[in-house]
């Protein structure tokens, strides 16, 4: 077997035509690099250099060995690239799932500060409406997701053999009006119970991860009057702004919401959404673990309950 290091000295001097040249090219001083090459001449049990006033030239058993050595060194080379993408660092794809809130609010930056560390990480981002991101996950189609719960829920579930759901984020769920409703006077918590009879614009027929929280407002008399076919928030926004009724959202989509909207407390508090980034455990690559730490420090706020 023959020492890598000393085959990338005998390649050196055969680019470099001198033994000085080489030395400088390598960090190393001549009597060094020297030495490395007696020592590889020892190993060939064959002359590989012809010194001379000028420099030094490679015989042909050097020749052969440094064209051998120029594929065992760029293989070399190749393998480090490889396993630094397999580590999914320095290459390799990382593919993450998210619900529109979360990736419109609060993945953007932590994307942002993982490409400036690791730029050559090709990043893949697909729209998933919890629970697919679990799916997905469990499936191997993406290496996280981010997801969400609801409290109330409706049914306890619990994370496929395998799957990892890591809290990050825990929100309150608020009442949301339009500006200058009845409801939006005050500044205190206001009872479940007042939503009774009230036009309540929900999103749930579609949207399974809260039909606990609606099944727990039908309990306080609080029926949807309006139903939007549609689990994304902004539509129901849009329609509280407008005056057509009022609805029940987390805390960031009414901070987040782009039309004018009123905003009240409820009583009880236990009305929440959890925001979680689901994961494999022990299989997840390197990128993904990376990407992870990002996300608990970026979220902002500890996942408890407050």
């Amino acid at each position: 077997m023959y020492d890598p290091t000393r085959l990338a000295a005998l390649v050196a001097v055969a680019e470099a035509g001198s033994i000085t040249r080489a030395a400088a090219r390598l960090g190393y001083t001549a009597p060094a690099l020297s030495q490395q090459l007696a020592k590889l001449e020892r190993e060939a049990g064959a002359p590989l250099l012809v010194r001379h006033h000028r420099g030094a030239r490679l015989t042909a058993a050097g020749e052969l060995l440094a064209g051998r050595a120029r594929r065992v060194l760029d293989e070399m080379e190749q393998a480090r690239h490889e396993l630094a993408g397999l580590a999914g660092l320095s290459g390799g794809r990382l593919r993450v799932g998210t619900f529109t809130t979360a990736g419109i609010h609060l993945l953007p930056p932590v994307l942002s500060a993982f490409r400036r560390a690791h730029p050559d990480v090709e990043l893949a981002v697909t729209d998933y409406e919890p629970p697919d991101g679990v799916a997905a996950v469990a499936a191997g189609e993406v290496d996280l997701a981010l997801s969400h719960a609801y409290e109330p829920a409706a049914a306890a579930t619990t994370p496929p053999p395998g799957v990892v759901s890591e809290p990050l984020l825990v929100e309150e769920l608020v009442l949301i009006t339009a500006v200058g409703q009845v409801l939006a006077d005050g500044s205190g918590r206001l009872p479940v119970t007042e939503l009774a009879g009230r036009p309540l614009i929900s999103s749930a027929p579609t949207h399974p991860p809260r039909r606990g929280v609606e099944s727990a407002l039908a309990e306080a008399g609080a029926l949807p009057a309006v139903v939007c076919e549609s689990p994304g928030y902004a539509l129901v926004c849009a329609l509280v702004s407008a005056g057509i009724g009022m609805a029940v959202v987390p805390e960031m989509v009414a901070a987040m919401s782009p039309t004018p909207l009123s905003v009240r407390l409820l009583e009880p508090a236990s009305f929440r959404r959890t925001i979680s980034v689901v994961h494999r455990g022990d299989r997840t690559s390197a990128a993904a673990a990376t990407l992870r730490a990002l996300l608990r420090s970026g979220f902002g706020r500890a996942a408890a309950s407050p």
